[in-house]
This record gives structure tokens, sequence and C-alpha cells, in this order.
């Protein structure tokens, strides 16, 4: 979905062109497994930072031309609302001082895109769900000029029939209204990592980072409010299933699989099974046929992105040409500082890695286990192995980041690192405050002055002091 297209108007020929496309490809991406033809290289990492610029009032600022202009880093891209941007790092092979090198590469590209917003009289901000946006500032009026969200818009709603999006959330509170277009998608901002799984390794990982999220999605916890009710821990992830509800074949509205959510089960022989079901279960949304060779995958990976599970397998290529699969988990949100999120990206990379070694858990529970921790934070108890139950606190305390300390050692990174970030999240549980935490007791403290609370929010950020230090 990065890729920008020509045009958004499209025919049926269009359609068919497309379908013919993926399925050519989907065939082409199982025999390329079949054969083992994907990259044996070492696990790789990398990152999307997704974050808010506001103005002086701590609101909105639809201002991402100006700012990416003057901001002219490769690394920076538009969101689908002018007042996000995405910022990238360079991939980089998950052994020894990854972690540290991470941190420091994304803490000088934040200085330099901090700067620039400074100048222009703007902030940047990472967080979930800015506290300070009102459903008034999702008007298509603020939405990127590319012509891929223009499409994007109107191929949602011609699929669900004209018919309005309606968000329906309950959580401590109750949010309820109704949205005409896609723009209620660009409320959420995230923090997505990328794993890059070696040949053979992708079914494994994946399956792993399937179980791994409860405990992530429930350490990393930023977004409890939107339009000024108080609803899930990570209301992120309700917000954007509900935003872009569009189901399959024949149930546009509400089919069997959604275009945002949990996925439908595990992988089971191979990793390009989650595309045959991409090619049976879900129409085109963007019917580009590019003049590539099948060997691109152009078609396929621009289907795939259109499909947004939690943890959503992608097909890459190596610097030398080899296609190879990676594993976005998705379940994060942006913030809430730097070190914060690198903390929460050792979890998942040690979780992933050492609980790609065993049999998952049954994926109902699985599934069960995300949306309470979604919803309730570590305040929750989930099924773990051999069906015992546990609160979600003590799991993440006693086994679960012991299991990512494990996990980094196999990888080989280094001592230091596994220790240092792994202890962030580890202080955060036994302080009991993650962001989303922070965010309501703030609230609680002072009252639901949300500028009052962005502002907070972003001097602590610009300290740079994990979130657990936080004062109220």
């Amino acid at each position: 979905m990065g890729q920008e297209i020509e045009r958004i108007r499209f025919m049926p020929a269009d359609f068919e062109c497309f379908r013919r496309r993926v399925a050519e490809e989907t065939r082409l991406l199982r025999v390329l497994e079949d054969e083992d033809r994907l990259s044996g290289r070492e696990p790789v990492g990398g990152f999307e930072i997704e974050a808010w610029l506001v103005d002086r009032r701590l609101r909105p600022a639809p201002d991402n031309v100006r700012y990416l202009k003057a901001l002219a880093d490769p690394l920076a891209s538009a969101e689908l609302a002018r007042f996000n941007v995405e910022l990238n790092n360079q991939p980089r092979p998950l052994r020894e001082d990854a972690l540290r090198r991470f941190h420091h590469e994304l803490t000088q590209l934040w200085r330099r895109a901090d700067a620039c917003a400074r100048r222009l009289d703007l902030a940047l901000l990472m967080i979930g769900i800015l506290p300070t946006l009102r459903q008034a500032d999702l008007s298509l009026a603020n939405l990127s000029p590319l012509n891929r969200y223009l499409a994007l818009n109107e191929q949602i709603l011609k699929q669900r029939g004209g018919q309005p999006l309606q968000l329906d959330i309950h959580g401590l509170e109750h949010l309820k209204c109704l949205h005409h277009d896609v723009m209620l998608e660009s409320a959420a901002t995230s923090f997505q990592i990328h794993l890059q799984a070696p040949r053979g390794r992708a079914v494994a990982l994946y399956n792993a980072s399937i179980v791994a999220s409860a405990a992530t999605v429930a350490a990393g916890a930023n977004s409890p409010f939107l339009f000024g009710r108080d609803l899930w821990a990570e209301t992120r992830i309700p917000l954007f299933e509900q935003a872009i509800e569009v189901g399959g074949y024949g149930a546009a509205v509400r089919g069997p699989l959604r275009r945002v959510g949990f996925g439908s089960g595990y992988a089971r022989r191979q990793l390009s099974e989650v595309f045959e079901e991409n090619l049976r279960h879900f129409p085109p949304l963007l019917p580009i046929c590019f003049d590539t060779p099948p060997e691109k995958l152009a078609h396929l990976r621009l289907h795939n992105g259109t499909i947004w599970r939690w943890n959503r397998p992608l097909v890459g290529f190596d610097a030398d040409g080899t296609p190879h699969f990676r594993i976005e988990h998705r379940v994060l949100p942006a913030g809430p500082t730097l070190v914060d999120m690198i903390a929460n990206a050792a979890l998942y990379y040690g979780l992933a890695e050492s609980l790609s070694h065993e049999k998952p858990l049954p994926f109902a529970v699985a599934r069960d286990n995300f949306y309470r921790a979604a919803k309730h934070g570590w305040d929750t108890r989930v099924t773990w192995t051999g069906g015992q139950r546990w609160h979600l606190s003590r799991l993440l305390r006693d086994e679960l980041i012991p299991r990512a300390r494990e996990g980094l050692q196999r990888l080989g990174i280094c001592r230091r690192d596994r220790e240092f970030y792994l202890d962030i999240v580890r202080q955060r549980v036994l302080a009991d405050q993650n962001g989303a935490l922070w965010q309501r007791r703030f609230a609680a403290a002072h009252g639901r002055d949300f500028t009052a609370l962005t502002a907070a929010y972003l001097h602590h950020q610009r300290q740079g002091d994990p979130v657990h230090t936080w004062p109220i």
C-alpha cells in the first residue's frame, strides 16, 4: 500500500486483469516455497513509526505536504491523513548489538524530523490516538493528496454499497457514531515491527507472532481515549477493525473474513496459504495492472497490502533479488518514547523466536487472549500452555519476559541489550504503568483536559525517559 498509483477510477476489465495476475503470482509463490527458492538469510528486523503533526494548540495539523518537502528525507513519507507521517529505518540483521543500533539510528532520525517540525511551528508526536482529536478532523479535506488513498476510499465505500462506517466500541465507556469515509483509519497510528524470516522458518515465526500478540499489545498499550471517551487499553484495535469494515466475496459488509482482523487461523505447512486465502476470499480494492514479470509478484503484494491482519505476512526481496517472507507485527501503537518502542520490539523479537520452537496455543485461545489484552491491558486473565489461566501481568513478569530473553539470546543479541531493553518492559509491569495507564491516571488526577494531557505527554516524550518513570 505504500506505492503510489496513477489513477483512481477502474473498469470491470481492470478487476479481471488484476485477479488473473494475482492468481498467477500466488501459484508462483507456492512454487517458490515448494522448491525452497526463498531467501535463507538470517532474521532481519526493521520498523515503521507513524506519527502526528500537531499545531500550537496541540490539535492535528494537516500539513504533511509542506513538512515532508522541508524534511526531504527518503525514510519519511505521507500517511492517509495530512496530519500523519511515517518514518522508517534501514533493516538490520538481528544479532549482537542490533537493538542498540536501531535505537541510535531512530533517535538520529527522530531528532531531524522533530527539528524540522519545530522550524515550521509544528510538533511531532508519537501516540496511538491523539487525545485532542475530534471526529470533525477526520474529513476528506484532510486526506493526503495521493491517488492510492482517494481510490481506497472510493472502493471501500463502493464495496459497502455506499453505507457509512459505524463505530460501536464498548470499553470502560461506550462510543457509537457514524462516519462516511475511510478517514477513521487515520485516527490510529502504529509502531509496526518487521521480522524477515529465514527459509523454512516462516510458518513457525508467523504462528509464534500470533501467540505473542496478547503479551505485546498489553505491554505496549497507549491508546485509551477516542473522541473524549475512555474505551480500551488499546482502542486502536477495535477502531481500525471497524474503520475499514469490509468482508470478502459475496458479503460486502459483514463477510466471514474481514480485511482488518486477527486472521482466520495459523499457517499449517506454508506461509503461501495466507496469500491463497487472500486470492480466494478478498476482492481487489486497487486493481492496478503493472507491466512487470510475474517474478516481481507486484499484484500479489499490492493485493496483500489492502488486507490488514494484525500479524501480516509480506513478500519482499533481498538486495540480490531473492524473494523472502517477512512478518509485519501490527498490534503496537506509536510511542510513548523511542526507548519504550525498542523495548517493545525486543519483547516481540524474543517471544517470536522462543515460541516458534514449540506447538502454538489453539488459535481460538490466542485470539481470545489478544482481544482480552487489547481491551483490559495486562489486568486480565488469559489462557496459556496446558490450559492454565494466568493473570497477564504475572505471566509477563514470570514467564514471557524470561522467554523473550531466551529468544534474544538464541538470535545472538548481546547480553547488554537483552538485559537493558527487556528490563524496561519488566519495570513497566512492576510499576503498573504503560502509556494507556499513564494517560488514564493523568486524566483522573487533572480532569479530562485533553490539551493539558497531550502537553504533558509531549513534554515527557521529548525528555525521552521510559513511560514507567513518568510522574502524573
